[in-house]
């Protein structure tokens, strides 16, 4: 499991300077300025100053009449800047994934580091004592290890704690205010507009609901802090190239060498991945002629692979598609092969039960042999001629399927639907003619394409409602029937009986 530090220095830039001040001025509260259109604001204010009343963008005047002894230097952002780095430089002695988060906060991935330090808890304190014995004695920093970065960055800025146990931050992040999702002041005046004060209100509330209600960031903020949206940590350190090549000295000059050479370019570069742990997820084929431009083949897969049969077989596919001129005169003299995007490729069983894992296996081997299908498919004819459903976070129902190229990320996608669903949907609905025998019982014929369907079985209603916040609000009493021959529908009523004399009626889907 993730778990990731945060590492906040709420009063950066201030411990720096007051450090760097003679003896004698540390003890007064200390403030930076920076001069905009002629006057001076203030860019940052130490903890002495701020318990004072002062506060960052206040004008300088403003924040001398409250405080007369203050500490006035100019703001060196740069100077800042490139302490922290020499930080993040340090904290690469325990972890190579150091990130730098703003002007004064560090993230590090620490997964499966801390039990070498006596306990996550031990880490942290370490990483105390480091900062005070390094950089400063007396620098304040609030250090908290959660399981995402959004989780980590909550509690070190919001709350005392330095610890959130793995797989808890809902009960953790409930209590806390909506401010430590990170997200822009806009947002967070329309939710406290709307009485929202905490994460805990935002849970309760359908998600569906507030995807149409609010923009993305909402959402995707949530969904980092919880895990559920992955927020990757990028190591300050570049990460090695994985390359393989192969030049000859005599030029080769058939498809079927060329494509014998790639295979074997692709058992270098999967046992290089499988000493890294890692696994393919793109690649790209360089081929360079003798007498012409090179030529590059890339190839995306749905999930992580590395089995150089399997992406042999994708570059096959490609390479019959290009057009090189090999002959005696011109042959490809070099071939590079590089995988682009790799993943982590470490694999886990969730349950010691074999029946258990044996289904799960049967599972994940069907999803493995659907992923590669969609791969040939598209190595064939290209990403985006291949599609595939995806659920859409919509309770209306056209509404609640969208289209997704196929090399999508996640196959295991859950369907969380409530009640059943036609195979069919017709976009939009066809009005028919029904008739039923009291209002709120469902139709006993109805009548579709000239003919007139008898209803031997039926079910419902299922009400489903137009989205609450919009001025076209609907209401649709939906039943499943089923005619003489078998084959079912789902028709609705449109509208509320007390509302109109006469409702309309209408077919939305086929059933299989």
């Amino acid at each position: 499991m993730k778990r990731i530090i945060s590492v906040w220095l709420p009063h950066w830039q201030t411990d720096l300077e007051h450090q760097r001040r003679p003896t004698n001025k540390r003890g007064k509260p200390l403030v930076l300025i920076n001069e905009i259109k002629g006057t001076n604001h203030l860019t940052a204010a130490c903890e002495q100053a701020q318990d004072l009343g002062i506060q960052a963008n206040m004008i300088l005047a403003d924040a001398r009449a409250l405080v007369p002894e203050l500490d006035v230097v100019k703001d060196n952002s740069a100077i800042a800047a490139k302490a922290l780095c020499k930080l993040a430089n340090l904290f690469a002695r325990f972890t190579p994934w150091v990130a730098i988060h703003g002007i004064n906060n560090l993230y590090l991935d620490v997964s499966g580091c801390s039990n070498l330090f006596g306990g996550e808890l031990n880490f942290i304190n370490r990483l105390h004592n480091e900062l005070h014995e390094l950089i400063c004695p007396h620098l304040t920093a609030h250090i908290a290890i959660a399981d995402t970065a959004g989780a980590a960055w909550a509690i070190s800025h919001f709350t005392n704690q330095n610890r959130i146990p793995p797989g808890e931050n809902k009960k953790y992040l409930s209590t806390l205010p909506l401010a430590a999702l990170r997200l822009d002041e806009e947002m967070l005046q329309t939710l406290q507009f709307l009485g929202l004060n905490c994460i805990g209100d935002l849970l309760e509330i359908p998600r569906a609901s507030l995807a149409k209600r609010f923009d993305s960031q909402l959402l995707f903020r949530l969904d980092q802090a919880l895990g559920t949206e992955p927020e990757p940590i990028s190591p300050r350190q570049p990460i090695p190239r994985s390359v393989v090549q192969q030049k000859f000295q005599t030029p080769i000059i058939s498809m079927q060498a060329l494509a014998q050479v790639t295979h074997e370019l692709l058992v270098d570069l999967c046992a290089l991945l499988k000493r890294r742990n890692r696994a393919v997820r793109c690649a790209k084929l360089s081929i360079f002629p003798t007498n012409s431009h090179s030529h590059q083949i890339k190839i995306e897969t749905s999930r992580r692979i590395c089995t150089p049969d399997i992406l042999a077989t994708l570059f096959d596919e490609r390479l019959q598609r290009i057009h090189l001129n090999l002959s005696n005169d011109e042959g490809v003299e070099a071939v590079k092969l590089e995988a682009t995007l790799t993943e982590c490729s470490y694999s886990t069983q969730d349950t010691l039960n074999f029946r258990e894992f044996s289904y799960t296996q049967t599972q994940n081997d069907n999803n493995h042999a659907l992923s590669d299908l969609l791969d040939r498919l598209a190595s064939r004819l290209t990403k985006h001629a291949v599609i595939r459903f995806a659920p859409h976070q919509s309770h209306v129902p056209e509404r609640a399927v969208k289209f997704s190229t196929s090399n999508i990320k996640n196959l295991n996608i859950f369907w969380d639907i409530p009640q059943p669903r036609p195979l069919h949907l017709f976009n939009p609905p066809i009005p028919v003619e029904a008739v039923a025998m009291t209002p709120d019982k469902p139709p006993v014929l109805f009548r579709w394409k000239d003919q007139t369907h008898r209803v031997i079985r039926a079910s419902g209603p299922e009400r489903i409602s137009g989205e609450w916040w919009k001025s076209d609000t609907w209401t649709r009493d939906y039943y499943q029937v089923e005619n003489r021959n078998g084959a079912r529908f789902w028709l609705y009523r449109e509208g509320l009986y007390q509302d109109t004399k006469h409702p309309k009626w209408w077919l939305h889907g086929l059933f299989a």
